[in-house]
């Protein structure tokens, strides 16, 4: 399988570094095609210029370049913190520019036509509000937005996300279980050919 790795944490050496590094391990050791980008350390541009929005607009071969491992991968591993409900805005922007109409969907007299139908995702986040909290004051924006309002959007249907919480307050230990968690969620998504 070819599975696209994308990273949306400011630093290097993060938990959701660890996390990213973690699924390629798992996924190159079960024989998997990987495509990894960190974008901050890549420093993707996540701004959208309005010239850019139409379907057949030309866009720079950089975002060109992304557009085209999204259309082709199998699969999708997506890991970022969880800002204010929402992925960091780098991420957010990536979707905006690479989530193109014409590459992940088309809209047709007959409504939306997803293009990644049979393809899988799994998207891990990190937060430190608690579970519970979470859950009461807020339900669970980052589930439905990447379930349904992206992927589904888009006609993938095989998705799994995981919140690994609360990070502030966790132990060595506790990540450290978390990470093997990680390579078994991987593992499961996209086992070995």
């Amino acid at each position: 399988m070819n599975v696209l790795v994308i990273l949306g944490h400011q630093r290097q050496g993060s938990f959701c570094d660890a996390i990213a590094k973690t699924a390629l391990s798992v996924l190159q050791r079960a024989g998997h095609r990987t495509v990894f980008h960190d974008l901050y350390a890549e420093r993707f541009d996540p701004i959208l210029p309005h010239e850019q929005i139409a379907k057949n607009a030309e866009i720079p071969p950089e975002i060109r370049r992304h557009c085209e491992e999204l259309a082709s991968a199998d699969g999708y591993v997506i890991v970022h913190p969880n800002w204010w409900g929402q992925p960091p805005a780098i991420l957010k922007g990536w979707v905006d520019r690479v989530f193109r109409q014409g590459v992940a969907y088309d809209i047709s007299a007959e409504g939306v036509v997803g293009y990644l139908k049979g393809k899988r995702a799994l998207v891990i986040t990190t937060s430190n509000t608690p579970r519970e909290d979470e859950l009461r004051l807020y339900g669970d924006p980052l589930e439905n937005l990447w379930k349904n309002c992206i992927f589904g959007f888009c006609g993938l249907e095989d998705f799994r996300r995981r919140n690994l919480e609360s990070i502030v307050m966790s132990s060595p230990e506790q990540r450290a279980e978390w990470l093997k968690e990680v390579e078994e969620l991987v593992g499961e998504m996209f086992p070995s050919g």
